[in-house]
């Protein structure tokens, strides 16, 4: 017996973002890093609000970002969930199948050395799942909805994560 594959989860993108709350030098230290660890030219995220007590104007860049799909997505994916020790929390995952955690050094990466002129940076990572067929809620003509039938939830994320990529969920 075969399973349809248009019920086969995959993984749509992965986000990895820094957040390092100051523009300057160590934003742009930040942007070499996640550029090195990811073979991606980065995109700066800006203040949304003024912050008086973190010394945050609006408009600023305090951030930066890189989506990463397919190969290049698994590749990354790879390598910081062995920086995380392949374990994920439960409650890292949401109710629409996706799931998020945190790494604390970049150099738990392979490849990455200590500089003390760069110094430490953490960073965030989002996987987003998705079923074949996700294309007609974004496509221009002929836009459709996905039946909620259709849709990754939590325990099937989890199931997946445990499946493909190796990962121990407490």
């Amino acid at each position: 017996m075969s399973e349809n594959p248009m019920r086969k989860p995959r993984i749509e993108k992965v986000l990895v973002h820094m957040g390092v709350g100051e523009s300057g030098r160590q934003l742009i230290n930040a942007e070499k890093v996640l550029e090195a660890i990811t073979g991606q030219k980065t995109t700066r995220t800006f203040a949304k609000k003024t912050r008086p007590t973190f010394g945050i104007k609006k408009g600023e860049p305090i951030g930066c970002k890189v989506t990463l799909r397919k190969q290049m997505a698994k590749n990354f994916l790879k390598d910081a969930l062995n920086a995380v020790e392949t374990t994920i929390y439960e409650d890292c995952f949401d109710e629409t199948g996706n799931f998020s955690f945190g790494i604390e050094e970049h150099l738990l990466f392979p490849n990455m050395k200590y500089d003390p002129e760069i110094g430490i940076f953490g960073m965030d990572v989002t996987v987003v799942l998705e079923r074949p067929g996700k294309r007609i809620e974004k496509r221009k003509i002929n836009r459709g909805k996905v039946p909620k039938v259709h849709k990754i939830n939590k325990e099937e994320a989890i199931e997946f994560t445990k499946e493909h990529l190796g990962v121990k969920v407490e």
